[in-house]
């Protein structure tokens, strides 16, 4: 089975949880899951990053990270700025690779789909691996351009787009978010395949493990 590889329509806009909730449904479902993370930055060493708050949400202890660096930064500029070799398309391939034998293995890009994750960005990862990419979209307004943006680059790439998962869902959705959710996969012509509710990255494992299967449509 391919990897799945997860990408944001920007930064900020949920991908870290909707990893750990598609890990935690995998969990519940029996299966086993692998989380890479290629690129980090933003947190200095010894800092716990995206994959311990998968691990803290989800349970899955098998995870990878690659590049680490200290800067807020797209991770090409973040290892520039400190002096590090910029991550290589060779050794995060064989890292994923590496970890084929999980059921599912899910990848978690860095920020949006053409951030430079190091030599390459995440599109050019799919491509490299022919894996299918979630797109994970906001919920207000702004997110038909970007999400349409991005799911025409991975369709003019020849990449599948998985879905899309609404990063961040109002317990009170305003008009905005209402006609999104609709309007979504009209302007995409990619189904929106779950919704997380805004805070769910907030709860501890237990209750976010009991209701993550519930966030995704069925047949996805």
């Amino acid at each position: 089975m391919s990897p799945l590889l997860i990408t944001g329509t920007s930064t900020e806009v949920g991908k870290t949880v909707v990893t750990a909730a598609i890990a935690a449904a995998a969990c519940v479902a029996g299966r086993s899951v692998a989380v890479c993370k290629p690129a980090q930055s933003g947190v200095a060493p010894g800092e716990p990053g995206d994959l311990a708050e998968v691990e803290r949400l989800a349970g899955v202890t098998r995870t990878l990270e690659l590049a680490r660096y200290p800067d807020p930064l797209a991770p090409d500029t973040a290892a520039r700025r400190c002096g590090r070799p910029l991550l290589t398309m060779a050794e995060t391939v064989a890292a994923i690779e590496a970890l084929a034998d999980a059921d599912l293995t899910l990848v978690e890009g860095a920020g949006g789909l053409l951030v430079r994750m190091g030599e390459f960005t995440l599109l050019d990862l799919a491509q490299r691996l022919d894996a299918p990419v979630l797109v994970v979209v906001a919920a207000g307004l702004g997110t038909l351009n970007h999400s349409e943006l991005t799911t025409r680059a991975l369709q003019s790439a020849g990449v599948r787009c998985a879905g899309l998962v609404i990063g961040s869902w109002p317990a009170d959705p305003d008009l905005a978010a209402e006609c999104n959710r609709t309007d979504l996969p009209a302007v995409t012509g990619v189904d929106v395949v779950g919704a997380i509710p805004a805070g769910a990255g907030a709860w501890g494992r237990d209750r976010f493990t009991a209701a993550a299967p519930g966030w995704f449509t069925r047949t996805w």
